[in-house]
């Protein structure tokens, strides 16, 4: 059985491998395992793969976390993925980080490999050389940090000048900007594992290309907010 292994930790500064969502470090090309087909930077495995936590999947993608400095993104990351909230003194990110977690959308075991970047500007143009291979973006603000929402255009802008045309693109609180929101919190876990599922189904489904198969990102996000009453976590 071809076993594909997700690494786990920092990642250097440099660019990363193109097309490939499941480079280990930038600067280091990804090699093709036995098994593994590639189109348009999408892992399909031609048998189940292995990730770090001993779990199969069967289609990988690169998801970004993008936003100033101090929004969240971390603590978001850390929530959904571990289940904990980050208490204590914050600590800006440094380059890139990553981190893997499967999960299995209507039967497909979906691995997101999901890129934790700086916000400062003095890491912009690192973040940029990653916007080329990401699948989907999560563009994240504080909603008690005026200024950070006021940045939002100005990173959308940014987006649409480096990321792939048909990247999906999910604002974490805000209801403007024309693209699927919602809002978020690390801390209590609100709609954390909505956020990373509602975007594991639509690359799961813009993958598999089934004309048959209809989902609306947004809809799917009312819905599942609805039922659960707007507190989902």
């Amino acid at each position: 059985m071809s076993r594909k292994k997700a690494a786990k930790g920092k990642a250097s500064t440099s660019s990363p491998s193109a097309g490939s969502p499941t480079g280990k470090g930038a600067g280091r090309t990804a090699r093709s395992s036995p098994g593994i087909v590639q189109m348009n930077g999408v892992v399909h495995p031609s048998r189940p793969s292995v990730s770090n936590s001993s779990e199969f999947y069967d289609i990988a993608f690169k998801v970004m976390l993008v936003g100033d400095s101090g929004v969240g993104k971390t603590c978001l990351l850390v929530r959904f993925k571990d289940g904990a909230f980050l208490a204590g003194s914050f600590i800006s990110t440094v380059g890139i980080d990553f981190r893997n977690k499967v999960l299995n959308i209507d039967g497909v075991n979906v691995k997101l490999q999901i890129w934790d970047t700086a916000g400062q500007e003095r890491f912009r143009s690192v973040t940029h050389a990653y916007y080329r291979d990401a699948h989907a973006l999560l563009l994240l603000y504080d909603v008690t940090n005026r200024t950070s929402f006021d940045n939002i255009k100005a990173w959308l802008t940014e987006i649409h000048g480096y990321a792939q045309q048909d990247v999906v693109l999910m604002l974490l609180g805000n209801k403007e900007f024309g693209v699927p929101f919602m809002e978020t919190s690390a801390r209590s876990g609100l709609n954390a594992e909505l956020a990373f599922t509602a975007v594991a189904k639509e690359l799961k489904h813009r993958s598999i290309k089934d004309p048959s198969e209809k989902f609306k990102l947004q809809e799917y996000v009312n819905t599942e907010m609805k039922d659960a009453g707007c507190c989902r976590s």
